[in-house]
This record gives structure tokens, sequence and C-alpha cells, in this order.
């Protein structure tokens, strides 16, 4: 079940705008705030070259490909400055009457024909005179009636018509060049928003990782590593898609349907409204598709959750799987989860499937509504072929943002979501450390009445005591779960005790800056962390004060240089991720060596030979007696042959510490410890390779809860 709450967890939807939080991740863009406010400047300036370029073709279609000036049989002129051919006939330009004007004039009949005006100093002024039979002299200059033109070849015609052939070209270099800055506008934007978008990723993951340095090892111990692996990939992602694609280009969608709205309205109110009637409907629609998409993903996704993990302890677990005759249960098994996914899946697919084409009948509709009403309106003369062709392109402006406001809503969710899961980790209290730095650390180590439960409920330790001489060897044993390993977690400082007091050379742990503390300590554990890298990496841990020279001698200490000078390239052999090329002896003796190049006071060794064989763990005993020489050594075991040479045991149990002695001394008290003795000797080593005081030969008698 808790796999299960991990992963709802992880999947959580946000709210689609929590100020509180978006406050929090916008500090992360202030220091680039220059690159966003010029990224939005870009947008600006982009989306006003894009609104602009269909008034352009508006312009062609209606200055050059239509004929502006008109025929109006009228008892008053059209407009002031209406030219008056007859009593009741004028030649009026029809972009100076008003809109229900033409109209009311195209539906009385009154607009005769469409008219070409040449003025004196006009390129077809000579094409015009010598054909008198097409043009008529006026005042004005010459004019021809649009059906009269078909009387003139295609050479003539273009050049009688060479100012608006002038003014097309004119047109098409302007909209090339609109073309030309819209391209560089909208590179700039988008390089600035990706640019500083991975900045702001790249700061947030070296605030992630920080974080996660200084994290407490309690709150590390109950987090999955894949979640916390999320917090500084995928989570960070979707915050940078809340930059880079919600932020200004929402922005960007509301400048696109304002200033679409306000161009539609200037050229037609009645028009405008007609196609804004469309927008609820869309609206509607998207936000449905919102909702229904949402939680088919979720359910996609928590699906998919559950088949990669299926998968991934499948194929770690294929030998057992395969060695107990369980690979149909597994196939069943993997074959319903998968089932389940594929449903998911078709579910998205569904909304998908429903939300596209409703967008593309909706927009189409009112396409079709467009041409229905704008032609009536070009015919009746009261809208142009221009403004019917810019509405054409304008309407599938208005509603591309609306199409697109349910996947910026569920970017933002994510991010929201994404955000409240950073946050709850960045907000993770770092490790509690002291100030107080000692100069020297002697190795003296005190525990005063300690008392520990890593719940708070259960205690491990229950009332210890006990002091450890500078330059002691101190031995641990006792059952398991009875403590041993607590010990050494309280002494590195990784968990703090409820009750009583650590001390190190006299020092409260509680008061010691850590940094300092650990660089006099070293732990050589039971199963080795090797890193990426060289050996030599491996052993100095990266610090700039051991020296290869160091790392040479600490290796030959522990007798593991041999062993290092057969790898392929020595000391600069990279060891790989977590030492794969390494034997368990191999890592443990590296680990030895990691310890004695740091120079320790206090060495702490857990179980270190608890994974080896009888062979290497004599080596390692040897380089353990090493290494231990005029330090304070603290180990835990479980192979008793290998604390023969403890200046102390201290036997545990239950929590606590029940006996305390040299080997010899504990065998003769004949409590747990003589009891473990006599169990592990008996059965783990034969009596000729025994050494040591020989346990009795029976245990009828024998009381291993005896103290």
């Amino acid at each position: 079940m808790s796999a299960y709450f991990d992963e709802h967890e992880d999947l959580a939807i946000g709210k689609a705008m929590d100020t509180a939080l978006l406050r929090r991740l916008l500090r992360y863009v202030r220091p680039y705030k220059k690159f966003f406010i010029i990224a939005f400047v870009c947008t600006v300036f982009a989306t006003g070259i894009e609104i602009a370029l269909p008034f352009i073709t508006k312009t062609a279609v209606d200055s050059v490909l239509v004929l502006p000036w008109v025929e109006v049989e009228s008892e008053q002129a059209p407009h002031p400055d209406a030219f008056r051919l007859e009593n009741d006939l004028f030649l009026a330009d029809s972009r100076r009457i008003p809109d229900r004007q033409m109209e009311e004039l195209e539906a009385e009949g009154l607009v005769l024909s469409r008219v070409l005006l040449l003025r004196e100093g006009d390129a077809g002024m000579d094409v015009a005179r010598r054909h008198p039979d097409v043009f008529e002299e006026i005042e004005l200059g010459l004019f021809a009636r649009e059906a009269d033109l078909d009387a003139l070849s295609t050479t003539e015609r273009l050049q009688v018509q060479g100012e608006a052939l002038m003014l097309l070209g004119y047109l098409a270099l302007g909209f090339v060049v609109l073309l030309v800055l819209r391209f560089a506008f909208t590179y700039g934007q988008v390089y600035l928003l990706q640019a500083s978008g991975q900045r702001v990723m790249y700061d947030m993951r070296r605030h992630i990782f920080g974080h996660l340095l200084r994290l407490p090892v309690p709150f590390l111990d109950k987090q999955p590593v894949g979640r916390l692996v999320t917090r500084a990939t995928n989570d960070i992602k979707a915050i940078n898609e809340m930059y880079a694609e919600v932020l200004v280009y929402a922005l960007r969608d509301f400048l696109m349907m304002g200033g679409v709205l306000a161009v539609m309205f200037s050229l037609n109110v009645r028009l405008g409204l007609l196609m804004l009637a469309f927008a609820p409907p869309l609206a509607i629609a998207t936000f449905w598709f919102r909702i229904k998409a949402r939680d088919a993903y979720r359910n996609a996704r928590r699906h998919l959750a559950r088949l990669n993990a299926y998968l991934a302890e499948s194929i770690s677990g294929m030998p057992i799987i395969q060695l107990f005759l369980q690979e149909m249960r597994a196939f069943k098994r993997f074959a319903s989860i998968n089932e389940q996914y594929f449903s998911a899946q078709m579910r998205t697919v569904m909304v998908y499937g429903v939300f596209g084409p409703t967008v593309w009948l909706v927009t189409n509709v009112a396409l079709a509504v467009l041409i229905w009403y704008g032609g009536r309106g070009v015919l009746s003369g009261v809208f142009t072929l221009g403004s019917l062709v810019a509405f054409i392109s304008y309407i599938r402006m208005l509603f591309q943002p609306l199409t697109e406001l349910s996947e910026k809503y569920n970017l933002l969710q994510g991010a929201m979501a994404a955000g409240e899961r950073i946050f709850h980790l960045v907000d993770e209290p770092t490790e509690a450390s002291g100030d107080v730095s000692p100069p020297d650390i002697q190795g003296e180590v005190v525990f005063e009445d300690v008392w520990f439960s890593y719940n708070d409920r259960d205690w491990v330790l229950k009332g210890v005591s006990f002091r450890v001489a500078p330059g002691e060897r101190i031995a641990v044993v006792g059952p398991t779960g009875s403590g041993k390993s607590t010990v050494v977690n309280l002494l590195l400082g990784f968990y703090r005790p409820q009750r009583g007091r650590i001390l190190v050379d006299g020092q409260d742990i509680n008061g010691l800056d850590l940094t300092a503390l650990r660089r006099r300590l070293a732990l050589v554990p039971q199963d080795v962390f090797l890193f990426s890298g060289d050996v030599t990496d491996n052993v100095a841990m990266w610090d700039p004060q051991i020296r290869p020279d160091d790392v040479r001698a600490a290796a030959e200490e522990v007798g593991v240089h041999p062993t290092i000078e057969k790898l392929p390239k020595g000391y600069e052999t990279q060891v790989r991720e977590r030492g794969t090329r390494l034997s368990v002896g191999e890592r443990q003796l590296l680990s030895m060596a990691r310890a004695v190049a740091a120079d320790p006071r206090i060495l702490v060794l857990d179980e270190a030979t608890a994974n080896v064989d009888s062979q290497t763990e004599a080596l390692m005993q040897d380089a353990l007696d090493k290494v231990m020489e005029g330090r304070t050594s603290i180990a835990i075991a479980h192979r008793l042959s290998t604390i023969r040479k403890a200046d102390r045991v201290f036997v545990f149990r239950e929590g606590h510490l029940v006996e305390e002695g040299s080997v010899s001394e504990l065998l003769d008290k004949k409590g747990l410890f003589w009891a473990l003795w006599q169990l592990q000797f008996s059965s783990d080593v034969p009596a000729s390779q025994r050494t040591g005081p020989e346990p009795p030969p029976t245990g009828s008698d024998l009381d291993i809860g005896s103290e």
C-alpha cells in the first residue's frame, strides 16, 4: 500500500493557480527577468506582425484586385468628393462611402459598375488614350467601366493598371519584410525563453541537489531514490514548460485574441459579433477536454507506473522466476497490468479523438457562416472582398489560442503540482550541526544514558552508557536487532538521541560542527559504495588534500596495492558505478584504503568482513590491524574470530549493553557472549582450526538470555 501511496503523491495534480507557490517559483526567474522581458517584447512585436499580415492581404485585394471606384446612380452625391458625370450619375471612391449607405445603394441597384480611374501622370495614360472606345475623358482624368476593360489585351490591361501593380509590389515586399521581421522576433523569443528556461532549470537542479546533500539521513532513509531523482529531473522539466510555454505564450494568446477582435470589429461589427458567438461553445469543449483529459492522463500514468515497476521487478528477479517455474504466473500478471494500461490509454485516445474533431467542426462551421454572411456582404457591397479574406485568416487566429488553452492549463497544473513537491523537499530542514570546531580530536568516545528510537515509539537503545579511551580497540557484538549499528549511526551524527548525551573528547556531539567531526572519523561499511570514477578518486574521495602519493601509501598499508596494479590502468582504472569491476573483497580493501587515506582519529567498522571468504578475511584482518594501530576503533562484528585482538567487547541485547570486558573475561562469565561464541564456533569452525578459548563441549544447560 505504501508504494501506491507514493505513486499517487507523485501523480497529484495541484491547483491551476496557487499564487503563493507561483511567487516562490518566480524567484528563480528574477536573475533572468531581463531575458523574459525581452522575450515578451519580441512576442508583442511578433504577434502584432502576425495580426498585420492578413490586413496587408485585405489591402491588396481591395486596393488592387478589386477596382475601388464605382459608378453610382443617385439624386445626391454618395460622398462630398464624388464626381458628377451627369445629373443623377456620379463617380465615387467606394472606400469613402459609409458601409450602411453602400449596402443601401447596392440593395437598390444604384451601383452600376466598378470603374478604373486614371489621373494625369499615371503610367497607363498613354495606353488609355489609344483606346477612346474604352476610356472616357472627364475632368478627373480617364475612366473605363470594368466590363469594357475586356477589350484590352493582357499586356495593355496590366499597363493601364501600372499604379495598382506597383502598389501590389510594394505590398508584397512589405509582406516579405514583415515575415522576415516576424521570423527574427520569433527566433529571439524562442531562444530567450529556452535559454532562460535552461538557466532556471540549471539553478533549480543546483539548489535541489545542494539541499539533498545537506538533508539528514533519517529523512533520506524514508524516501525512495526514484522519487528524489524525479524531483531534480521531471518536476523541474514540468516547471520549465510553465516558464517557456505558459507564461509568455499565454500573454501572447491574450494579445492575439484582443488584437484580432479589435481588427474584426473595426472591419465589421456585426460579423465580428457573429464570429465571437462561436467562442463559448469552443471554450466549453476545451474545458470539457481539460477535465476529461486530465483524468484519463492521470489514470494512464498510474497504470504506466505499475507496468514499469512490475517490468523492473520481473527483469531483476528473472533468475528466481525461472528457478521456481513462475514464468506463467508472471506472464499472466503482466498481461493483466498491460491490459489495464491499454484500456487507460484507449480512454485517452477517445478523449483526444472527440476533442480534435469538435474543435475542427466548430471552427469550420464558423468559417461556413463567415463565407455565407460575409459573401452576402461582398455581393451587397457592404463588405469588401479583402475584408472577407482577412476575416477567414482572423477566425483561425482567434480560435487557435482557445484550442491551446487546455494544453496550457494542464501544463500550469502540472507545474504547480511539481513545484509543490519540489518545495516540500526544499522546505525539509537540513541536517542539524553545532558550531564548535575542535582543533584536534584525540579519540575519546562517551555514551551517557543514551536512549534512541527511529520512530519515537520503539526504543532501539535503552539507557546505554560506556566510555572508549583514545586509541582503544572496541568490538560490538550481539544478536541481530540488538542496536549495534545504531551505536555507529549515532556516533557518526546521522541520528540524534532522544535522551542522554554522546561526547567526543568531552564535547557534546550536538554542539560540534559535524563537518569538522567527520573529517576525523572514518567508516568501513559492510556494503561498500564506490562511485563512477577511477581508483584514485574513490580512495581520496576527491579531497584535494589527499595526493596520489597518499592514495598509493594507503593502498600499500592495507595490502590492496598489488591488486590495483593488476588492473588495466592501475590507479587510473575506471571502477564503474558501484564498483562492478571489482570483487567484494577488493571493494572492502579499497574502503579500508579510503579510511587510511583520510587519517582518522576514530575508525568505525560496520561488519567489514561479513561478506568475504575466509582467505580474503585473513588479508583484511591483517589490514585492519595496521589501520587500527594508534586509532580509536569501534568494530561491529558478527564473526567473533575477528575480535580476538579487541581491548574490550561490548555485548548488546534488545537495546541494552548487557556485557563488557575482554574476550577472556566474557568467556569466563559464561553469559550471552559465551553463548554466541559457542554457537558460532561449534557450527562454523572445525575444531582443528579453532584458536583462542575453547567453547564447552555441550550446550544442554546453555542459557542464551543470561546476563
